[in-house]
């Protein structure tokens, strides 16, 4: 029987995705005070099923993949919300051109590394992008700001073997003295850092920009697992599977546990993962509602109304300003 249950600090939502979410029912707050169409969101506006969902079903908003879609989500020009991932200048050219207002919900700390990269594609540097998939949202924008200078560079200990990925021991770049590296905000810290000091032994002239591009909140949530980790028999992750932190915490928690699960929510916990378990540990990526947490505690409480129930860490002091909708045609936010 499960006797202690270690909840992860922190867990659950960033400062990041407390205002894209905020951005986007705030758009559409705006949207039905002025009869307008629901706002249309490029991408998922953060990576968990749940939320999509929710914000759907409760806003009425629609996701698209392509602004393309634009017409038919929303019978004329409605709000475009960027998701937090960050877009493409080709992506913000579309909305424009379908002479939509935007809400630009893009995550600050994906913000900088855009700034980054064109601030060095500009000085005439090959840049190296260090990520876990060339379809990653975030890769996808950043790159989309000098894709003729970037080179997507595999993060060392990569699991979903991407071939379009170059290999960050064997990537050639055209002028080894003139070459940056910038990173996804989302990946394993400790990877990261390997995968830096290997590009750096092989390019002696690797400018690193002073500032750390992994996201705090990716590296908070991960040394709260690592807090935990000893600690438990079984730890759960709760995040969807497309959520880039979310994974990489599951990866973490399979290195460091005995046993280490992704699950969505309560409803995805088997019997069977708690044979001889007494302590299990929870955390949950920066996308995932607190309140499917608490439908962990609830599940468990129920098994063992004398449950003991431990938090470790402490929560982050973090808020970023929310975003201001910009009419069509008045510029970037």
């Amino acid at each position: 029987m499960v006797e202690t249950l270690y909840l992860a600090r922190p867990r659950g939502f960033c400062a990041g995705v407390v205002m894209a979410i905020a951005a986007v029912q705030d758009a559409a707050r705006e949207s039905r005070e002025r009869g307008e169409p629901a706002p249309t969101v490029y991408h998922s506006i953060v990576h968990n099923r749940t939320v999509v969902e929710r914000l759907g079903r409760e806003e009425g908003v629609s996701f698209v993949e392509d602004l393309a879609e634009l017409a038919s989500a929303g019978g004329g020009p409605a709000t475009v919300v960027f998701s937090a991932h960050g877009v493409s200048p080709e992506v913000r050219g579309q909305a424009a051109r379908a002479g939509s207002d935007v809400v630009d919900a893009t995550c600050p700390l994906v913000t900088k590394v855009h700034s980054e990269a064109k601030k060095y594609a500009a000085r005439g540097y090959h840049i190296l992008l260090i990520g876990d998939s060339t379809a990653h949202q975030e890769v996808v924008g950043t790159r989309g700001e000098a894709p003729e200078q970037t080179t997507v560079v595999s993060v060392l200990g990569n699991r979903k073997h991407d071939p379009q990925l170059a290999d960050p021991a064997t990537v050639e770049v055209p002028d080894p003295d003139r070459v940056v590296v910038l990173t996804q905000t989302t990946l394993s810290v400790d990877d990261t850092m390997r995968t830096v000091e290997l590009l750096k032994r092989r390019f002696p002239a690797l400018v690193v920009p002073p500032a750390d591009d992994l996201c705090y909140a990716t590296k908070n949530r991960q040394d709260a697992v690592r807090r935990i980790a000893g600690e438990v028999d079984l730890l759960l992750v709760v995040t969807s599977a497309s959520s880039s932190n979310g994974m990489r915490l599951l990866e973490l928690a399979e290195e460091l546990c005995p046993q280490a699960r992704r699950i969505e929510s309560a409803g995805d916990i088997r019997a069977s993962w708690l044979a001889g378990v007494t302590r299990v540990g929870v955390s949950s990526a920066a996308s995932t509602p607190e309140d499917l947490v608490q439908g962990v505690v609830a599940y468990f409480r129920e098994l063992n109304p004398a449950l003991s129930l431990v938090e470790e860490g402490v929560w982050e002091d973090v808020a970023f300003r929310k975003p201001r909708r910009v009419a069509a045609g008045a510029g970037r936010p």
